[in-house]
């Protein structure tokens, strides 16, 4: 470890957190206004074209319905758009037609906001595929994780209402008046340091040796940026971040690192103010920042240790820590920043490879993923799930008191319960189950690249990146099959999806709700005692679910190592 390591942790967390009030109150401004900016006619032309009543708002039904009809539409357009490639124009390296579980895999991938990529970008999607399909779906799978938060916030703010807001209008306004904006000056930024952003066909260069290299580019720039603003982390190439093309110096890797946060905290802002109290949203802001600096600081002292193993067969210590897998350019501090800023965001995108991680930085990245997003998580993903945990908090103090629980004025009740245990147990019973029957089968055990408890975290973060809709792999795992683009489908459908429609459940039932005014035995839920309370909970929870799981894999993996054996 190093005073600069630790430096560029402590600006990043500075950063952030100054970027929380300013974007967050932006938001907030934009979500129920009239006329929300300057492009109000290109808005409302886009109304006209979809045939949308944007006076008219759905009821939570209604909302999670256009929502799913939505993304299924996009999973059939990106599907078609990788098997018809061959025939379509922007394909100058003429790419044959994707396999189908593997467009299948890739379609259920990019709408889901997972971004998993069981292929290599460079040498499979074409133009069109990359810009038409993946682009395209890392703008609207980011806009609907933020629509999905603004309903389920205004019904906790709104009384006796019978709508959520209108998923049309949503989506539209979140591209158009955030995404669209950043993104644009991003991408020129990029641009001007080095990123690629052209649709001409792949150069054959000469090399210092005589040789020759194909070296691949295309419209990076573009897509670069929204894989990171949106949490979907999908990358042109098959190296992703630590791609010189994707990720050209330091500078740009903590920009990136800085738009993967952006919208996850700043929404923590918004929450507060459409609730009309900031401060409720610095608490869940606070408890995010609270757990994923334990994260990074774990992932950081480990990465920075050098493994005894290696030690041993070289015959020296590296001041550097642990370097493999990752880049010179970065080292070990901004690796193990952004590895915990990938995970921790759902964003999946990586400068390093996670595979060559130490077992408890394994730990620390499978964690990050296993707590239901609720450490920043994906955009609108992260403040949805850790309200679920607050209704589970809320709920557990209430019986602890003898009250019936409440929220900002708002009865939690069985309904609202049950709708929230069915959200946070069906990402867990998809990791668990799926893994085990991985871990069981051939066509599970032929994709693990390594034996023993490695073998099996390999196992295990595939299906945790995909029902967690985080996309980052351990990469010793070849996932490229027909079993595993199948499963992890299912997986990453059923972590995306299988909570949206509990999350608008709750929305809609608690914007019928009356406000209870606060009495003596409300519990307070901006103070110390609701954070302990809360970490606690998420904690406890997630220990609960995943550490006999993790006790086969990292676990294991740290004592075989300390103690110098092999499996």
């Amino acid at each position: 470890m190093t005073l600069a390591g630790w430096a560029q942790i402590a600006l990043f967390a500075a950063l952030i957190t100054a970027a929380v009030k300013p974007l967050g109150g932006y938001i907030a401004r934009i979500a129920d206004a009239t006329r929300p900016g300057p492009l109000t006619v290109v808005e409302s032309a886009i109304y006209r074209l979809a045939g949308i009543d944007a006076d008219q708002e759905q009821s939570w039904i209604g909302y999670a319905l256009a929502l799913l009809a939505f993304h299924l539409a996009g999973m059939v357009a990106l599907y078609a758009l990788q098997r018809l490639q061959n025939i379509l124009p922007l394909n100058p390296q003429s790419f044959s037609p994707v396999a189908p579980d593997l467009a299948l895999n890739t379609a259920v991938s990019f709408a889901t906001n997972t971004s998993w990529q069981s292929y290599s970008g460079e040498t499979t999607l074409s133009y069109l595929t990359q810009m038409a399909g993946i682009t395209v779906q890392s703008f609207l799978s980011a806009a609907t994780g933020v629509a999905v938060a603004l309903a389920f916030v205004r019904g906790i703010g709104r009384r006796s209402a019978q709508t959520v807001g209108n998923f049309w209008v949503d989506i539209t306004r979140i591209t158009l008046y955030v995404l669209m904006p950043i993104c644009v000056v991003a991408a020129l930024f990029l641009v001007w340091q080095g990123v690629p952003q052209t649709i001409g066909p792949y150069i054959d260069v000469k090399t210092l040796e005589g040789t020759h290299q194909v070296l691949a580019r295309g419209p990076v720039a573009s897509q670069e940026v929204i894989k990171l603003l949106s949490g979907d982390g999908g990358g042109f190439f098959n190296v992703n971040s630590a791609h010189p093309f994707e990720n050209p110096n330091e500078l740009t890797g903590f920009i990136e690192m800085l738009l993967i946060f952006l919208l996850g905290v700043a929404l923590t802002n918004t929450f507060g103010r459409m609730v009309g109290d900031q401060r409720q949203g610095w608490a869940l802001f606070a408890i995010m920042a609270i757990l994923f600096m334990a994260g990074t600081t774990l992932i950081y002292v480990n990465e920075s240790a050098q493994p005894r193993a290696e030690a041993a067969m070289v015959g020296l210590e590296h001041a550097g820590g642990n370097m493999e897998g990752k880049e010179v350019r970065f080292g070990v501090a901004q690796s193990s920043l952004f590895a915990s800023v990938s995970t921790a965001s759902s964003d999946g995108a990586v400068d390093s490879m996670h595979d060559s991680f130490m077992p408890l930085s394994g730990l620390a990245l499978l964690t990050n993923m296993m707590l239901d997003e609720v450490i920043v998580g994906g955009p609108g993903s992260g403040l949805f799930g850790m309200l679920l945990f607050v209704i589970v908090a809320v709920f557990a103090a209430g019986l602890m008191i003898g009250r019936t629980p409440e929220y900002l004025g708002k009865k939690i009740e069985a309904d609202e319960v049950k709708m929230a245990m069915l959200a946070l147990l069906c990402v867990p019973a998809f990791i668990l189950g799926l893994s085990a029957v991985a871990a069981m089968v051939p066509a599970g055990l032929a994709g693990a690249g390594n034996s023993g408890p490695h073998g099996f975290s390999e196992i295990l973060y595939a299906y945790t990146s995909a029902a967690a809709t985080n996309g980052s792999a351990f990469a010793g795992l070849n996932a490229n099959t027909p079993f595993y683009n199948l499963t992890l489908a299912a997986a990453m459908f059923a972590g995306r999806f299988l909570v949206i429609v509990p999350v608008l459940a709750i929305a809609g039932g608690l914007a019928r709700k009356k406000r209870v005014p606060a009495s003596a035995g409300t519990l307070p839920t901006h103070g110390p005692l609701f954070l302990a309370l809360m970490i606690g909970t998420i904690v406890v929870v997630g220990g609960l679910t995943f550490f006999p799981a993790l006790a086969l894999g990292p676990v294991a993996e740290q004592f075989a190592m300390t103690a110098g054996t092999s499996f």
